[in-house]
């Protein structure tokens, strides 16, 4: 027992008082003389027996009654288990109240930010009008790191509203600690609102402070089946106006009933376009697939949906791409190549392409970082400056072809395919053969045959180089001639490829470049250099977003606007080697569509979802916290049940301990009531 008040107990030096009248018994007695005492002697003796007995208890009844009003001043308080100081003065109390979109959810009684609401007002109003406290949400604004009144708690706490931000446990109470410990009160605080969702509640990685009382209050929902969309993609990285597009979703069962009949429903710019069904078993994912014809050339804005409730803010999934994509593509032709090559044909009258020409004698490097896919075509010579720019080039997960001149320094171009991990040229080969093999396995030629003829007639190569591979080389053969020689492979090297064929694409040494086999290599070459952008990013967080930097510089920053919105952010923005990076730093906490501006024009298409980490329900039982704690060890950690009724007496007890002041008072009464009636019926 803790006695708040030690100074009162001097007082139970009054209980000497009794103690003394009794002792020392004041009263006059008066003598009166008989002629014969006999019968009177014996009435004598028991009457002074009983009037002793009744002395004693009076007084016992008298001291006792002392001594338990002493203690009730002093305020005796029995400590909790886990506390063992007592509090005194004014306290610091910062309470959590978890907002996130779970909070949706339904126990019986409400939604479960309602019953926090209602919980929080039930802690305020336990403490005294002099005490301080700090309510924080989810958010972590700047409002949240302030003392309030107790009247100006209760009004805010009827002001919290659902957020779309994610917090982890850990973070939360640091913020508060962070806080507290700004603060000269001695007495400090903190209560946990929250459903204890596992995803976010990681009671397990907490380090509290030990000066600071910190209690969990988990709320308990109702068993509910929760399905959302975590994630979609295509099967391709390119897509384009008329071209049939292949997209898959993912959605997510988080209930232990199962789904039979569910549709999901794909919208793009506005227009439905496809639905599809699904069943999905209890606690488990299943794949869906969306086929449309992409009919807008340009900016595409597109969303799924599914009908599920009460949680909805995971029931659509937004997502944005460009189906009007140029690949940048550098040629550089060796200075003794005089006719017209099939590369240059090619890629000049497509759209797709963005071609840039240059001579071996006249290269302009600036034109590297803004090119995705390099082309070397037969250049004679490989000097150690354009070897350099070459690393850097694939370095920033750059596209490199490589086709051999007729005539080729091999000195120079071995020690350049060395550096960049391709084979090394040995000597050539004048000998005519047919392309023989086509590696179907590899992932290069994904998609582009339905079925290969046993008898094709593949392209003949009269000149080529051999190769000789080393230990290091992670060379690839895509095409094979009849020698098992390679003519065409690939290096993969992190996120850039290096490809090389072993013959000069003239006319002389293959007919490769007339052939069928020609326009699909070379597509899948430019392809593979087509970073695929993401087709979402999640909001509150800190999004990293990748530009091309071949915009013409201006004194206006780009920004991020929100389509049919006034939102608008100016993002942090860092360029490095060729590419302009745009930092959001949680500015962007709404979903739906975006799009990146610069110099007035519009860039890039974005679409940003929720988190789905409140989408998973699975929560912490009361009986698993328990446990945590209790392996934890922390003292200052403590657990209270929400009982469906009001917890204020819970939230003293368990802080303070269980006051007894009003049991003395009580005691005292008891008391001077036996004493009374020992008085008054005990003769």
């Amino acid at each position: 027992m803790i006695v708040v008040y030690p100074a009162f107990l001097w007082a139970l030096f009054a209980v000497a008082i009794p103690i003394i009248i009794h002792l020392f018994n004041f009263k006059k007695y008066k003598k009166v003389y008989f002629t014969n005492v006999r019968f009177l002697k014996e009435l004598q003796h028991q009457s002074k027996a009983k009037s002793r007995l009744k002395e004693i208890l009076i007084l016992i009844a008298r001291c006792l009654t002392l001594a338990c009003l002493v203690l009730a001043f002093a305020q005796p308080i029995l400590p909790s288990k886990n506390n063992t100081i007592a509090n005194t003065g004014a306290n610091a109390i910062s309470i959590y109240i978890d907002n996130s979109f779970s909070m949706e959810n339904v126990s019986k009684q409400g939604a479960l930010l309602e019953v926090a609401k209602n919980r929080t007002k039930e802690i305020i109003k336990a403490y005294g009008s002099i005490d301080k406290f700090q309510l924080i949400t989810n958010d972590f604004e700047g409002k949240h790191q302030r003392f309030l009144s107790k009247e100006d708690a209760l009004t805010v706490t009827d002001e919290l509203k659902i957020s779309s931000s994610v917090r982890l446990l850990s973070d939360v109470i640091k913020r508060q600690e962070e806080f507290l410990n700004t603060s000269n009160l001695i007495n400090k605080k903190i209560y946990i609102l929250s459903d204890a969702q596992k995803s976010t509640y990681n009671i397990q990685d907490l380090k509290t402070d030990t000066t600071i009382k910190t209690t969990l209050i988990p709320l308990q929902a109702n068993q509910v089946n929760n399905v959302y969309i975590d994630s979609c993609w295509f099967e391709t990285p390119l897509q384009q106006k008329g071209f049939i597009q292949k997209l898959h979703a993912t959605l997510v069962n988080n209930g232990n009933a199962i789904i039979d009949a569910g549709s999901a429903k794909l919208f793009l710019n506005k227009q439905q376009l496809a639905l599809s069904s699904f069943s999905i078993d209890a606690n488990s994912k299943a794949e869906i697939l969306f086929t449309f014809e992409c009919k807008q050339s340009g900016f595409n804005f597109g969303s799924i949906k599914i009908d599920d409730y009460p949680i909805t803010f995971d029931d659509e999934l937004f997502f944005a791409f460009n189906s009007k994509v140029n690949v940048s593509v550098t040629l550089i032709n060796g200075k003794d190549l005089k006719e017209s090559n099939g590369l240059e044909t090619l890629l000049k009258n497509d759209s797709l392409f963005k071609l840039n020409i240059s001579n071996e004698q006249t290269i302009d490097f600036s034109k590297f970082k803004i090119s995705d896919v390099l082309i070397l075509n037969q250049l004679s010579d490989i000097s150690t400056g354009l070897l350099s720019e070459l690393l850097k080039f694939t370095k920033l997960g750059g596209t490199l072809v490589f086709v051999p001149a007729q005539t080729a320094n091999l000195i120079n171009y071995n020690q350049a395919l060395t550096s960049l991990q391709l084979p090394n040229f040995v000597d050539v080969d004048t000998s005519t053969v047919k392309i023989d093999k086509i590696e179907l396995a590899s992932k290069f030629f994904t998609g582009v045959f339905d079925k290969v003829e046993d008898h094709l007639n593949l392209p003949q190569i009269n000149k080529h180089y051999k190769l000789i591979k080393t230990n290091t080389t992670k060379f690839e053969t895509i095409l094979q001639l009849q020698t098992s020689d390679a003519f065409f492979g690939v290096t993969a090297n992190g996120n850039s490829q290096a490809y090389l064929f072993t013959a000069p694409l003239s006319q002389n040494c293959t007919n490769f470049s007339k052939h069928a086999l020609f326009v699909p290599t070379l597509y899948r070459i430019c392809f593979s250099s087509l970073k695929a952008s993401p087709l979402f990013y999640q909001t509150n967080s800190n999004v990293v977003i990748n530009l091309k930097n071949d915009i013409v510089p201006s004194e206006q920053p780009p920004h991020i606007k929100k389509l049919n919105s006034q939102l608008d952010i100016i993002p942090e923005m860092r360029t490095v080697d060729n590419g302009l990076f745009l930092y959001t730093r949680n500015q962007i906490n709404m979903q739906g569509f975006y799009q990146v501006l610069q110099n007035n024009a519009v860039t890039l298409p974005l679409a940003f979802n929720f988190s789905r980490k409140e989408s998973n329900l699975s929560c912490y039982t009361i009986v698993e916290l328990a446990k945590l704690i209790l392996e934890k060890g922390n003292k200052n950690l403590s657990l209270i049940e929400d009982t469906q009724s009001d917890i204020s007496k819970q939230i003293l007890q368990n802080v303070d301990g269980k006051k007894l002041w009003k049991l003395f008072i009580l005691l005292a009464l008891l008391f001077i009531a036996i004493e009374t009636a020992l008085l008054r019926f005990l003769k």
